[in-house]
């Protein structure tokens, strides 16, 4: 008889600086609470203009399991993100933390 388990491959996250943390005020303009990653989409106000980025999340099931919830970010909410860079400087990195509206915070902010 043969049983089958459940695959457990992932993608290597040897794309973002794990070593660096960069800090971003950011307004979410969408929060992707989707397999295998979510994602927080949100801009960034620079000197030099208004820039995209996305920061991927683990699965909502892990965020769940660390208070996260499918609303804990709506469009228009001010954040504070910590985040891992992409590597190539592309406006992307892998999620740390957040400071929410109201003070809150959840996974690493320091």
């Amino acid at each position: 008889m043969l049983i089958g388990g459940s695959a457990l491959a992932h993608h290597s996250f040897a794309m973002f600086d794990m070593e660096r943390t960069i800090v971003l005020d950011a307004e979410v303009t969408r929060f992707k609470w989707q397999n295998p990653h979510a994602f927080i989409e949100a801009d960034v106000t620079t000197r030099n203009g208004v820039e995209k980025w996305a920061i991927e999340m683990n699965s909502p099931n892990n965020l769940a399991l660390a208070g996260w919830r499918r609303t804990s970010l709506k469009p228009g909410d001010k954040v504070r993100l910590w985040v891992h860079p992409l590597r190539n400087g592309a406006r992307g990195g892998n999620y740390a933390g957040v400071r929410l509206a109201n003070g809150s915070t959840l996974g690493q902010t320091s």
